[in-house]
């Protein structure tokens, strides 16, 4: 009974960074001419199409749509300008950057709105997203963050749930404190910042070493005293990630994680360790009730109450952050059996100083201390 209670103490730590979900608030009549939106793309043909669209479905719409080509080998320049977004071709990368960037450091040099939003290719927004972003920043100017809600509809996609659950809670932006807390980080996906602010930050060109520039970025504003506010993508902002198949979601989250673990303020990353740890006690201790490692009925029916807390609970946190099923919650062990695997080999690849790929690119991680200034 004493490791079924850590368990359950470890499980329900977790939970103070774990707690809610914030969405984007309704829009208060705010206009969004004066935004430039920013769209790094490599090889990003299959992914455009949608994210131009509903860009073009905004109302109000945009000041200007700019897709910056990352030395594309497909039509994603092509397709851009196809799709009404102006197109700018990425210089060589310099030493010491890397791609994203780069590409985003050009883009908004050649951006002429006040505010800068940065997407990346794989999102999309519904109706009256780019209102609410903008309501979003506040009377204080914030930079404001949005964590898109993850569309997984393939089987193999589902295995992203504990992957998507670390980083949104490593953000910071759903704990028991709420908007009293500021956020450790910010969502790489979706970025809307003042240009003021941006270059008072030293914008991307101070974080262009970085693997998870968007967590850095966060430091730089946080350093400026330029406020930040995060929040979930439900209602306005959507994202498909990995359809090309299980290889690129394992490079991809392999890429994120190479160095995510890192930037997660202790914390945050603490009751995330306690609260991953009693998730994986919960199934070897219902495992071990069937093996009859337990003395008693109650000792079992304890264990499979916790399991089943602890899958439901899941179930009602992944409805909010992606299209997760409810077998995958009932499954959970097979996900985080994933998740663990990735980190472990992650953390292999870095002691043994490997790169990783990912889009064609060795990104190597022994490099990004010394890379970024």
């Amino acid at each position: 009974m004493i490791l079924l209670a850590a368990a359950a103490v470890l499980w329900a730590a977790g939970w103070l960074v774990l707690w809610r979900v914030p969405v984007l608030p309704r829009a208060d009549g705010t206009g969004t001419g004066g935004v430039s939106v920013i769209i790094p793309a490599r090889n990003e043909e299959d992914n455009l199409p949608a994210l131009l669209a509903s860009l073009r479905a905004q109302t109000p719409g945009p000041l200007e749509v700019l897709v910056v080509d990352d030395e594309s080998t497909d039509r994603t320049a092509a397709v851009a300008r196809q799709d009404g977004a102006a197109v700018r071709a990425s210089d060589p990368l310099p030493a010491g950057w890397r791609g994203k960037a780069w590409a985003c450091h050009q883009g908004a040099r050649a951006a002429r709105g006040r505010l800068l939003l940065f997407l990346d290719a794989d999102t999309r927004l519904e109706a009256g997203a780019l209102a609410r972003l903008v309501a979003a920043r506040g009377a204080d100017g914030a930079v404001v963050s949005v964590g898109p809600y993850h569309d997984v509809p393939c089987l193999y996609e589902q295995l992203s749930a504990f992957f998507n659950t670390v980083m949104t809670a490593g953000a910071g932006a759903c704990t028991v404190l709420g908007g009293r807390l500021r956020p450790a980080g910010l969502f790489g996906q979706t970025l809307l910042v003042d240009r003021d602010a941006y270059a008072r930050a030293g914008g991307h060109a101070a974080v262009r070493g970085e693997i998870l520039e968007n967590f850095c970025l966060a430091r730089r504003f946080r350093e400026q005293g330029i406020p930040m506010r995060c929040y979930g993508g439900a209602g306005s902002i959507r994202m498909r990630m990995y359809g090309a198949g299980p290889r690129a979601l394992t490079e991809g989250w392999a890429k994120a994680f190479h160095s995510g673990a890192a930037r997660t303020p202790p914390g945050l990353m603490l009751p995330l360790c306690a609260w991953l740890s009693g998730c994986v006690l919960a199934p070897l201790g219902v495992a071990a009730a069937a093996l009859g490692a337990w003395e008693g009925t109650w000792t079992t029916l304890a264990w499979l109450a916790l399991y089943a807390l602890i899958a439901i609970r899941l179930c009602a946190f992944w409805k909010r952050i992606g299209s997760f099923r409810l077998v995958t919650a009932l499954a959970y062990p097979v996900p985080l059996a994933f998740f663990v695997a990735l980190v472990l080999r992650s953390a292999l690849r870095q002691m043994r100083r490997r790169p990783v790929s990912w889009k064609g690119r060795t990104i190597d991680r022994t490099a990004e201390r010394g890379a970024a200034s």
